[in-house]
């Protein structure tokens, strides 16, 4: 990584230094004392559950030279010779400001990815078209809000040519914040869905919210969106430029067509005002990953990568685990999509499911959270996708099973259960040889437990 001085760390998060021991080398950035490595800078964070400033002798033990915090938890005669503590009014604050800072040091291009869901799927593609051509750096897993991107920005250095960062939120400001951090020169929105409604209250909301991705926007900068949705599809824009890409709209600037979907993949053709570029195959499934790869595309194309770099880097596509993760086997098909789930992103699981061969379809679904006054409706109209989209057998899990179970509307073929533990015990018994089965939930779900249990029917 670049090294930043003192002086600038100092300048940058307006810190004051509290015990100064003169010895100011470091090696990594880190919040979390149980992956912090030797000779590191360590930013105590305070969470609803946590203070990372009582673990500030521990991240010591473990090798920070310099520690930055916003409360003082000890006493000047612990700390021992050597270690530099720097007292901020706001540590997740200075996270931000540093990782500015040490942005501002990088000569590198910045696609910046945000969107209500697709985002991850995105980010993977885009890096995979991007990767013949350049050295590209990508988010890893989820690592994209106030906390996350900051530590993303901090991995990366001097050798990388592009970086492919994914911006998530929850409210209003937050990816402003990212995005003062992160500068995107190029942003995709993948779509506008009811996501986060919850605090947003409105669509119209997430759109202003999710347009933030813009606010350091000039002239020069691009903004590629996802002409299909509803929100974007109208959008306009004199102060940058503006590309919109998509399945549906002839008019859009990047337009796939021909599309074939199967079990193994997508294949389809793009035409953008000029040009025809045909035989593309993604290996994933799904037409809403066909929306994903457009949006890749455009971008891909407006970084100078040709059309045949952008077939070999498909070759090198690296997915995100628990994200349609297709495990086959000779007793079922199990579907693991459990990282997060949305009205949105469970209709194309469905929709996934669907498009794969095999004895009987079986969904298990769990809470989307974050809906607000839109819970229920979302539960019972994600329900009555599930029928009339070939699934069989729905099993719900959680606080949403009779909305789930009005919208699916076939007492006999409708399972539910209060919680993941009691579902797991008796999983077994519903499933059987040749089944498909899919497995989706909103992340704080843990629906991976049931993940695991249905990989032993496959052992």
């Amino acid at each position: 990584m670049i090294k930043l001085t003192m002086k600038e760390i100092i300048n940058a998060i307006q810190g004051t230094i509290y015990i100064d021991g003169n010895k100011y080398d470091y090696q990594s950035i880190s919040t979390d004392t149980r992956k912090l490595k030797e000779n590191s800078i360590f930013i105590a964070l305070k969470g609803d559950n946590f203070n990372g400033n009582d673990y500030v002798l521990q991240a010591i033990l473990k090798g920070a030279t310099i520690c930055i915090v916003d409360e003082i938890k000890f006493n000047k005669e612990e700390i021992k010779e050597g270690i530099t503590i720097i007292k901020v009014s706001n540590s997740k604050k200075a996270l931000l400001d540093l990782a500015k800072c040490y942005r501002k040091k990088l000569d590198i291009k910045v696609v910046g990815i945000t969107g209500s869901t697709g985002k991850t799927s995105t980010k993977d593609i885009l890096a995979a078209f991007l990767s013949q051509k350049y050295k590209v750096f990508k988010t890893k897993g989820n690592f994209n809000n106030e906390i996350g991107l900051p530590l993303m920005i901090f991995d990366m250095d001097e050798s990388y040519d592009i970086a492919v960062l994914e911006m998530g939120m929850s409210n209003f400001h937050e990816i402003h914040n990212l995005s003062e951090v992160a500068k995107p020169d190029i942003a995709l929105i993948t779509n506008i869905g009811i996501t986060h409604i919850e605090n947003l209250k409105t669509r119209e909301n997430i759109l202003k919210a999710k347009m933030e991705i813009t606010d350091f926007f000039q002239k020069n900068n691009v903004l590629i969106v996802n002409s299909d949705n509803d929100l974007l599809k109208d959008l306009k824009s004199d102060n940058f430029s503006l590309i919109k890409a998509g399945i549906l709209e002839n008019s859009c600037d990047y337009k796939a067509f021909n599309i074939e979907l199967s079990e193994e993949g997508c294949k389809f053709d793009i035409k953008n005002k000029t040009r025809i570029y045909k035989n593309i195959f993604m290996p994933i499934p799904g037409i809403h990953n066909v929306n994903n790869a457009v949006l890749a595309y455009a971008c891909a194309d407006i970084l100078g990568v040709c059309h045949e770099d952008i077939l070999k880097g498909i070759e090198k596509l690296e997915r995100t685990s628990m994200r349609l993760d297709i495990i086959k086997n000779d007793n079922i098909t199990l579907i693991d999509d459990t990282y997060n789930a949305s009205p949105d992103s469970m209709k194309a699981a469905i929709s996934v499911q669907k498009s794969l061969k095999g004895h009987r379809k079986i969904a298990i679904l769990g809470t989307m959270k974050e809906l607000g006054e839109e819970s229920h409706n979302a539960h019972k109209d994600v329900g009555k996708y599930a029928k009339e989209n070939g699934v069989d057998i729905l099993i719900a899990v959680g606080e949403y099973v009779e909305d789930y179970k009005n919208g699916f509307n076939k007492d006999e073929n409708f399972i539910s259960f209060a919680d993941i533990k009691t579902a797991c015990a008796v999983l077994k018994d519903y499933i059987h040889r040749g089944d498909v089965v899919l497995v989706k939930a909103s992340r704080s779900m843990k629906f991976e437990f049931i993940i695991n249990e249905l990989k032993k029917l496959n052992d």
